[in-house]
């Protein structure tokens, strides 16, 4: 395994990690959990991805659970969760990012996964209705109580990290040190153009999701959409309309015949690409079969192959290389 440093802190990442977004407590049994756990572990993976929401709280608890049943040493591995959407009622105060939904959702956390203390708090989403001082405030503030020990931010737009960079500075508060966006073949605005000055002066982390752009870059669709797969989920209706069209089956096909000449499959062809972006600090694999994360952990030892050459050979199929705004 590599490990990389996430963003400019001193906390050593493994380039590849597991997530558990529509796995643990939901398309797969605790038993597979464990193992898809054990197998990432024993690879060398020490990042382990959650959040309040995952499965109405389930994946935390089924996480918690592997965790406590294990020999692993505490510093050795770094879970991660995520804040905003909630996992109750809904009702006013049990989502977004408040400071009194910051803390008493990192607490219910701590409970699920039985840690205590996580290494990585997410705010899930901006929260328009909140100022992003009292957010930063919660954060600072939950960090220096050692409830979680770095945070940072998914899906939040460049300006509103910049904005929260500023706001720490201004009252010295610590610092949001990464960012989690979506990232893949087919989505590549955010990663290659709008966080290009957070990388060089802010210097952000990433760990980035969807790589296999939710199954997509796995060719598992390539004659349609099983109904036992994700994009068969019918609660994944707006999913699936997202993620499949003409044109990246088009592509797809190309990609597919010449990840057959360099002797890699599809995912572990879309998954080296990532790697070798320098801002990305850990992929995050997504699996529901032992063999199925066993291929794509492989990425680490292949990733190398995709010299300059190949790497054209992709952007001449994909067509789609942000443009930088000129200056």
């Amino acid at each position: 395994m590599e490990y990389r440093r996430l963003g400019n802190s001193g906390l050593q990442i493994s380039a590849l990690s597991l997530g558990t977004w529509l796995t643990f407590g939901g398309h797969i049994d605790d038993t597979m959990a464990d193992t898809l756990m054990s197998i990432s572990y024993d690879a060398g993976v020490n990042f382990f991805d959650n959040a309040e929401s995952y499965q109405g709280g389930k994946s935390e608890v089924v996480m918690g659970n592997i965790l406590k049943q294990k020999t692993w040493s505490r510093s050795s591995y770094l879970v991660s969760s995520k804040i905003f959407w909630g996992n109750e009622d809904g009702k006013p105060n049990q989502k977004g990012l408040s400071r009194k939904h910051i803390f008493e959702a990192t607490q219910k956390s701590l409970r699920s996964l039985q840690l205590d203390y996580i290494d990585l708090m997410f705010c899930h989403r901006p929260d328009k209705t909140v100022p992003i001082e009292e957010t930063v405030w919660a954060m600072h503030n939950l960090i220096t109580q050692g409830k979680i020990l770095y945070w940072g931010t998914s899906e939040w737009s460049a300006s509103e990290i910049m904005e929260a960079h500023l706001l720490c500075e201004v009252h010295h508060l610590i610092k949001p040190m990464v960012e989690q966006p979506h990232y893949n073949m087919f989505v590549r605005g955010k990663m290659e153009n709008e966080f290009s000055h957070l990388f060089k002066h802010k210097g952000l982390g990433t760990t980035v999701w969807s790589p296999l752009a939710s199954g997509l870059l796995s060719g598992k669709y390539h004659n349609g959409v099983p109904a036992n797969t994700r994009l068969g989920d019918e609660n994944l209706a707006w999913l699936k309309d997202s993620t499949i069209n003409k044109e990246r089956t088009d592509k797809i096909n190309l990609l597919q015949a010449l990840a057959k000449d360099l002797n890699l499959s599809l995912p572990v062809l879309a998954l080296s690409w990532c790697l070798k972006n320098t801002n990305v600090s850990t992929v995050i694999l997504g699996a529901t079969k032992a063999i199925q994360l066993e291929e794509n952990l492989t990425a680490i030892e292949k990733y190398t192959t995709l010299t300059a050459e190949v790497m054209e050979k992709i952007e001449a199929i994909l067509q789609n290389k942000p443009v930088l705004p000129a200056f």
